[in-house]
Order: C-alpha cells, then structure tokens, then sequence
C-alpha cells in the first residue's frame, strides 16, 4: 500500500518533483475556459482541455459547466453565483490543495481545514459613479481553520504554505490580460 500524507501520495510527489527537476518543460500548463454570454448578467463557461506535461490532456471527457450570474439587487436573478464570488472560490481551492499538497510533501499530516473568505467591493467603481473607487475587491480576508495534531508553529507554516498558491499569485500580484475581439461562428464556442 502506498502511503498518503492529506489525500497525497507521497511517491506520486517524489516522481512529479523528479519529472520537473529532469526535463523543466513538463511544469508548463495552459489552462483554457470558453464563456458564452446568455442574457443579462447571465453568462456560461465551460472549461476542458487544457495543456500540461508535454501534451494537450485528454483526461476530461465531459466539460465542467460554471453559470454566472448576479443577484436581484445588481440587476440578475441568482441564475449562477457573481463572478467576483467565483474569485474567492478559486483563491480559497488553491490556497487550501497548495497548503495540503505541501503539507504532504513535507510529511505534515492535517486533519481538518475550512475557511472564510470575505470580499469588500464597491460597485461605484464598476459603475463608473466614481473613478477613485477600484472596479474590483478593496480587501479580501481569509480565516482558516486548521485542525490535527499541530504545534502553533507548524499552523503557521502551514499559512505560508498557503502564500504559494497561483490564485493567491495572481490575486495578489496581477497578471497581464491582453483584450481583443473578432467575429466567431457560432460552432467556435462549442
């Protein structure tokens, strides 16, 4: 049987570290999404293939489907979550298997990790009613709660942990978005 540390198995860290280590290539992704606008603030997004390991990835045989929409009171009608809410979701899935996996790898062994994250946003910014305000958060916080058998110490290894997460990356230090547009055929969205 082989041993797992958090739901990793810890060969399975050894061979992925000496696969990067051997041939650097194999630790650069592209990951895609397509999104298709419905009505209103309702929009759908689909993500699937991706690029990884030397090679597009077939794993997938279905799509993961993902609905935005907004809330009543900013003009939708709860048709999927605000966009702005997918962020924290994806801040706090990253920070959380990035602070297990690393956990794992250095044979610290959690029992239980939740979190709460709280976005401050001002919509005068997006509404363009006032141009000091910031389009997005001003502010997010995150509270974990990590339990098991843990000295105060390795909590808080484990919260650095949590800072090399990509989404806290790239939440925390930007990334350039190149913007363009063209006419598509309907069947390029698919």
């Amino acid at each position: 049987m082989k041993k797992a540390i958090n739901g990793f198995e810890l060969e399975s860290i050894s061979n992925t570290v000496e696969a990067i280590q051997a041939n650097k290539d194999i630790a650069k992704f592209q990951f895609r999404a397509r999104n298709r606008w419905i009505s209103g603030g309702h929009n759908r997004s689909t993500m699937q293939d991706f690029y990884g390991g030397c090679q597009e990835d077939e794993s997938r045989e279905t799509a993961f489907v993902f609905d935005n929409g907004e809330p009543p009171i900013l003009l939708g009608s709860n048709e999927g979550a605000n966009p702005v809410e997918f962020v924290l979701h994806a801040l706090a899935g990253c920070m959380t298997t990035t602070m297990m996996l690393h956990a794992a790898a250095n044979g610290i062994s959690v029992d239980k990790v939740s979190s709460k994250l709280v976005g401050d946003l001002d919509v005068q910014g997006f509404l363009g009613l006032d141009k000091t305000i910031r389009n997005g958060y001003q502010n997010i916080k995150v509270e974990f709660d990590i339990q098991g058998d843990l000295t105060e110490e390795e909590r808080q290894t484990l919260i650095g942990f949590a800072h090399q997460s990509p989404v806290f990356d790239i939440v925390t230090n930007g990334v350039p978005v190149q913007l363009s547009a063209k006419e598509v055929n309907e069947g390029e969205l698919a």
